[in-house]
Parts: structure tokens; sequence; C-alpha cells
């Protein structure tokens, strides 16, 4: 039988371990980040997220947290999650398979100057290479968070965030929706939105 104290504990050890990795070597990936993503709407450009499973759940959250704010009050920045049309998606799986259902959208929506941020935890999601691929034809910009490995999309993007663990998808999501709030935040500052 489970022991819950005992679980707790090891799962919250492992977090904190993973968040003090994090803490200690992303810093430099998220100015990087950041500066893409200003000059990017500076420029008149949006961002476009995608991912799959809890990575388009936090993907919708960061994009979210973009076009309507984090904290305080502030003009929206313009950021669309690719996840959130179910006709678009379901259609594009139908037709054209379901490593297509972002790349279509990107092909769609995206415009020269615009930023594309890809969360997979693995690295290998094939809608989500197919997306970076058609972002790529563009001239969009791409960000990719990922898992320790980064996989092929590391390989792809302008910028690779990859978050230190490759042994637990949880620790991996947790970490992306830190970065992806202290991203929010410190892009609102660097805008002078507040």
């Amino acid at each position: 039988m489970l022991d819950i104290q005992d679980f707790w504990s090891k799962e919250t050890r492992h977090h904190q371990d993973i968040a003090s990795q994090t803490f200690a070597t992303m810093g430099e990936a998220l100015e990087k980040w950041v500066k893409m993503a200003v000059t990017c709407i500076e420029g008149g450009g949006k961002i476009l997220f995608c991912g799959n499973g809890g990575s388009a759940a936090d993907a919708q959250h960061i994009a979210a947290e973009l076009s309507v704010k984090l904290c305080q009050d502030r003009k929206p920045i313009a950021a669309l999650c690719l996840s959130l049309d179910p006709s678009a998606m379901t259609a594009c799986a139908n037709d054209y398979g379901y490593e297509q259902i972002f790349a279509r959208q990107v092909s769609a929506l995206g415009q020269s100057g615009d930023m594309l941020v890809g969360l997979t935890t693995s690295g290998n999601s094939k809608n989500v290479i197919e997306a970076i691929e058609a972002a790529k034809e563009k001239g969009i910009s791409v960000v990719v968070l990922t898992g320790e490995t980064g996989g092929k999309v590391a390989l792809m993007a302008d910028l690779a965030i990859k978050i230190p663990c490759s042994d637990s998808t949880a620790r991996i999501q947790e970490m992306h929706i830190l970065m992806g709030h202290i991203f929010c935040g410190a892009l609102e500052q660097r805008l002078g939105l507040l």
C-alpha cells in the first residue's frame, strides 16, 4: 500500500532538485527568449504557442497570460494558442493527419516576424516538429521548451530551453510553467506595459 507521506516527500524533493538546477542554469535562456519576444511584439508580430496534452494546457496558459494579463492591468500582448480551435484541429487531423494540426495553422495565421513557441517534453512530437518547419518557411522565429535531451526540436529551434530533467514529464512541465510565468512578467516590463 502506498505511503502517501513518503510519496509526497519523494516527489517534492525531486521537484526541488529540478527547480534548483533550473534556477541555476536557465537565466541566460530566459533573457534570450524575452529579447526575441520584444523584437517580435515591437515589430508588430504575435506569439503562437503549441503543444500536446499537458503541454497544450501550458501553452494555452502562457498565451492567456500574455493576451489578457499576468498580474497587473496593462495593454494586451498578441499571443495565440494553436490548440484552441477544435474544428480546425479535427478537420486537419482528418484530412491531412494529426502531424499537421499545428503546421496548417502556422501556415494560415503566421507571418514573418512572428514567434512560434513549441512545448514538448520529449522534444520529438511530430506535430510540433511540423509546426517548426512551417514556421521556418515563413520567417517565423522558433523557441522550444523541452526536456534535458532536447530531442529533434532543439536542433531546429532558434532557442531551445531545455529543462535539466529527462526522467519525469511532470517535473519538466512544472518548470515549463514556471519559465512561462517569469517570461510573461519580464516581457510585460521590457515592453513597458505596466
